[in-house]
């Protein structure tokens, strides 16, 4: 009887059911944790995501199940929690703490950082065009180009939208890229300028009033949602955080969604896409292609940026350090500190923060519109 209840259990358990590329899936979550962790490799969304992973490749527990039509069992936990990612509500909470806890002052004191923040959406483009070239459908396509936006919410909100089978290797593809920035950048920033652009040390910028902060973004909702209106969730949301931090009638808002809200969501948003990476759909030669990608859109958004504030420092008679317009990438504020600690290499004395935080928060608002752009041109 003893040896007939242990056969039983082992049959019922997870380890009986184990697959090799289970196995493969749980070793790819853990390496994740450790990146998560030890590294710090965008820990805030990696850990979760990473969990996820792990929870979804264990066999039999069914976190991730929608149950039959007509079942009484219940769906799994986190299929009830994927829902917010399906519907796309968890990127749009996400971009309404992300607003709350912006600044668009260097941005209204220097508006050219607009074209710096579009310039550095250049890799979107490049990757769409070699994901097509090698087979990938236009909806594919654009959700792996839009990893160049370096914008997880966006690439996750667009993803759901046009080619939700991809969403486990582009999400984790576009935050591992986000926390590798300091390794990316910098050797492309070095390549394309010269020492003396590097050097260049930028005016002060102005004061910017309260009365243009609370402008902002209300003026950026309306132009943008007229303009495309498939991105008002996304625009909508971050210029509503935008709007409770600037008005100061509405700290206990402001403080919620900059601290609670966004924390909650986050821990969702990532263990619910980590959930998505079940071994039979994530293990395929295509993830390795849209890693790849991934890295080519990247590296070329920063390109785009670099280039443009390359023009401007000579339009302007070299009074803009180009280093700013690699910042145009939406990496907040991770983009802007790697322009100051390049020009702070080149000149001690040189201060690029502020600078480049106005190309930075360009660059969310411009990742934004590019994916209302791909939606408007390929959704069916």
């Amino acid at each position: 009887m003893f040896l007939d209840a242990i056969q039983t259990i082992w049959k019922d358990s997870g380890f009986a059911a184990l697959t090799l590329q289970q196995l493969i899936m749980l070793s790819i979550a853990c390496i994740l944790i450790y990146l998560a962790i030890v590294k710090k490799f965008e820990p805030l969304l990696l850990l979760p995501i990473a969990f996820g992973v792990l929870l979804a490749n264990l066999p039999l527990a069914g976190l991730m199940n929608e149950a039959p039509a007509g079942s009484s069992e219940p769906d799994g936990l986190l299929y009830y929690l994927y829902l917010g990612v399906k519907k796309g509500v968890y990127p749009s909470l996400i971009f309404l703490g992300i607003g709350a806890m912006t600044d668009f002052g260097p941005l209204i004191a220097r508006p050219s950082g607009l074209f710096l923040g579009a310039a550095a959406q250049f890799g979107i483009a490049v990757a769409f065009i070699v994901a097509t070239a090698m087979g990938f459908t236009p909806q594919e396509a654009a959700s792996i180009g839009i990893i160049g936006g370096a914008d997880g919410p966006t690439a996750i909100y667009l993803t759901t939208r046009l080619a939700p089978e991809l969403l486990p290797a582009i999400a984790i593809a576009a935050y591992s890229y986000m926390a590798l920035i300091p390794l990316i950048q910098p050797p492309i920033m070095r390549l394309l300028t010269t020492k003396k652009e590097r050097e260049v040390k930028m005016e002060q910028l102005r004061d910017v009033s309260r009365l243009e902060r609370i402008c902002f973004p209300v003026a950026v909702t309306i132009f943008c949602v007229l303009l495309l209106p498939s991105v008002a969730p996304l625009i909508g949301m971050l210029m509503l955080g935008n709007l409770f931090k600037e008005s100061g009638v509405v700290e206990r808002l402001s403080e919620t969604v900059q601290n609670a809200l966004i924390n909650i969501v986050t821990i969702f948003l990532g263990v619910t896409v980590g959930a998505t990476a079940v071994a039979e759909r994530f293990l395929k030669p295509q993830i390795l292609m849209i890693i790849f990608l991934g890295l080519t859109a990247f590296m070329f958004s920063t390109v785009g940026g670099l280039l443009l504030g390359k023009l401007m420092c000579w339009l302007s008679g070299g009074k803009i350090n180009p280093l700013i317009g690699s910042a145009g990438v939406s990496a907040v504020p991770m983009a802007a500190r790697v322009s100051q600690i390049e020009g702070q290499k080149a000149n001690p004395s040189n201060y690029l923060l502020m600078h480049a935080m106005g190309p930075n928060v360009a660059g969310v608002i411009g990742s934004a519109v590019a994916a209302g752009i791909l939606l408007a041109l390929f959704k069916g």
